[in-house]
């Protein structure tokens, strides 16, 4: 187990923080907007008036939210140690921004926000239908993230403590100059660089900004539909899940510190982990149907609870184990949200006392 002082500030995030608008609504209005299930996409104009809409037509909630914090929040209270994670972004000098910050606080995150006053906090539309949801996310102030606010030494000294970092690939978009200059870092220091897929059109579109990132990466994360998505850009004519995550882990990489490791989520089938040439499958526990309330948030939920394992130096059985018990928790609720701590769910029964150790 490792001890409280070795945990301090351990884990860093840097990406964009949304507040989440989460409702659950009428499959009309998913078509009214032209946006599918088990999707995200960014905010075109003809998705704007979603929002003040979606706020007048159903019942919503206003959650801290965007990938990497999600993920971020999830492994702090998984820890359960006051200021072991950390996490950095842009929000909006307004009330939202106030909301934003009063809630990752309070789990215990150390949040470094950099405060843009001329642009409002961003939104991220989360449309639930049948337990599944559509993600479109409108950034305002997380797409004026800068990287000078990164290199201040009041910032930096917390890139410079932690031993584990942590990017979505949506932080591409924003500042591509972050993310080199942690990956970079992380590679001089013997330190874990670490990426998630995050959505099919990062794959797609950003292809070159995440191929600069790929040799840095030690642990690639993602779910299936991103895994081929990304085996399709790189032209590897394949679908097979298994056969992909194998050519990620394979991938140049800039240091031999560290091996890659790729992790695919595919929902209620088995987490794909491939390392060392090899390939192991980790069951997922199944949720029977009337317990399932929302999947939003359940990747990055899967995702907080790896590395929460991963930074005390747990086993990847392990890693995946708490992931999938940190997701389970967090499908059981409405948006990416918790009880007070892991072993107050129910679910905490089906795992030995020290997986929260």
């Amino acid at each position: 187990m490792a001890r409280q002082e070795d945990l301090e500030g351990v884990l860093l995030g840097i990406g964009n923080p949304l507040l989440d608008i989460s409702a659950v609504v009428d499959p009309s209005f998913l078509e009214k907007y032209d946006v599918k299930l088990n999707n995200a996409i960014l905010a075109e104009e003809k998705h704007l008036p979603m929002y003040r809409e979606l706020a007048n037509k159903y019942k919503v909630d206003y959650i801290a939210g965007g990938a990497t914090q999600n993920a971020i929040r999830v492994a702090q209270w998984m820890l359960q140690v006051p200021g072991a994670t950390t996490f950095i972004g842009c929000i909006g000098k307004d009330e939202f921004g106030k909301e934003m910050k009063k809630s990752s606080t309070a789990g215990g995150v150390n949040v470094r926000y950099y405060e843009d006053e001329s642009t409002p906090t961003g939104t991220c539309a989360v449309l639930v239908v049948g337990g599944e949801r559509s993600l479109v996310a409108n950034l305002s102030a997380a797409n004026c993230y800068k990287v000078h606010h990164l290199e201040q030494p009041e910032n930096w000294a917390f890139v410079e403590k932690a031993k584990f970092f942590y990017i979505a690939g949506f932080f591409l978009t924003v500042s591509a100059k972050s993310v080199m200059l942690i990956a970079k870092h992380a590679a001089e220091k013997g330190k874990y660089f670490m990426m998630n897929l995050a959505a099919p059109f990062i794959c797609e579109f950003f292809t070159s900004q995440l191929m600069e990132a790929f040799p840095y990466i030690d642990f690639v994360f993602g779910n299936e539909t991103e895994a081929r998505a990304f085996s399709k850009s790189q032209n590897w004519e394949t679908d097979d899940v298994e056969t992909i995550a194998l050519k990620i882990s394979a991938l140049p990489k800039a240091s031999g510190t560290h091996k890659r490791v790729t992790v695919i989520t595919q929902g209620a089938d088995p987490t794909v982990v491939a390392e060392d040439g090899k390939v192991t499958r980790f069951p997922v526990k199944l949720l029977p149907k009337e317990k399932l309330v929302d999947t939003n948030g359940a990747g990055d939920a899967f995702v907080g609870g790896f590395l929460s394992h991963l930074v005390q130096g747990k086993s990847i059985p392990r890693c995946c184990e708490a992931g999938n018990y940190a997701a389970n928790v967090i499908i059981q609720r409405s948006g990416c949200t918790y009880p007070p701590s892991p072993t107050s769910h129910p679910s905490s029964k089906d795992l030995s006392l020290d997986t929260f150790g």
